[in-house]
């Protein structure tokens, strides 16, 4: 029961991830000094930044672990949501730095040793799929892992792209490939960062998962046993792999009670992942608190009579 999410954290791969690509990076930086090539030192510092973004992912895996507190109840596991508009943020901001150094260096391409530039982000592609395939299991539906995940993608495309300019200027002589490879994958960069931000800035603000629809949950709740009326339904995501959902249940008393909020656990962690559910029962129109404006959070019209 407890720590059925720890074998998902990732913590080890996450490490692994974050140091090899950091090794990677001053190797990068390291021969892009060497031979005054701006491109891997322009890569370079991108990979630092998703170095940066990879530790976000990490330390959000740790912190996820940590058991609940009397002041954390749930513990710290909303690090995972977190740490992914962190990390679109990231990629957003370099994606912009990357189109900027694209179009500057158009008007006068800087001449590069085009055979290194080859072995180098050759080198990246196998270290960025390798960090990929680390931390692939889960990323469907973990935030926090998508994240990761698109960060080390996206570097071995960069990574590809630099691969395939450093062959076309060495055979070619055409030294606009380096620009007009960046600019492409900025591009492509930025569409990624964007529904990574839109999706994790809804996680954030407690928004229903994307998986689910909340009238087919309503509906649902309503279709069961005696069940006349259902209000205040709320579904968010309380971290990776964990939905939280609160309602109102209007019904009349029964000698089943037990057995039905069992029987429902079990149905709407089975249709509708959802595997944090809070019920509340009731039995009539006697529930007064529904109708104040203690706290405000239903849908326009409910809950808000004297």
């Amino acid at each position: 029961m407890h720590g059925h999410h720890h074998h998902h954290d990732g913590t080890r791969a996450f490490a692994a991830v974050t140091l090899i690509n950091l090794a990677y990076t001053v190797l990068e930086a390291g021969y892009g000094f060497a031979i005054n090539s701006l491109a891997l030192l322009s890569d370079a510092l991108h990979n630092l930044g998703d170095v940066l973004g990879l530790g976000l992912a990490w330390g959000a895996a740790v912190l996820a672990r940590r058991a609940p507190t009397a002041r954390h109840t749930y513990g710290w596991r909303r690090a995972t949501l977190l740490s992914p508009l962190a990390n679109s943020l990231l990629l957003a901001a370099f994606s912009g730095a990357l189109a900027w150094e694209a179009v500057r260096r158009f008007s006068a391409p800087p001449e590069i040793p085009a055979m290194t530039v080859v072995v180098v982000a050759a080198i990246g592609i196998a270290v960025n799929l390798g960090g990929a395939w680390l931390v692939r299991d889960g990323h469907d539906h973990d935030l926090n892992r998508r994240g990761a995940f698109l960060h080390l993608v996206a570097d071995a495309a960069v990574s590809l792209a630099a691969v395939l300019a450093g062959l076309g200027m060495q055979a070619l002589g055409w030294a606009w490939l380096d620009p007009a490879t960046a600019l492409l994958i900025g591009v492509v960069i930025a569409i990624g960062a964007f529904g990574l931000l839109r999706e994790s800035f809804n996680a954030a603000m407690d928004a229903v998962p994307a998986s689910i629809d909340q009238a087919e949950v309503q509906a649902f709740l309503q279709s069961r046993d005696a069940v006349t009326a259902v209000h205040h339904l709320h579904i968010w995501s309380l971290g990776a792999g964990e939905v939280a959902m609160t309602a109102h249940i209007v019904r009349p008393a029964r000698d089943d009670h037990d057995a039905f909020i069992d029987a429902l656990n079990r149905e709407l962690n089975a249709r509708f992942g959802i595997n944090h559910p809070t019920l509340q029962v009731e039995h009539g129109r006697g529930c007064e608190h529904d109708r104040h404006v203690l706290a405000p959070h239903g849908a326009p019209g409910e809950g808000h009579r004297h």
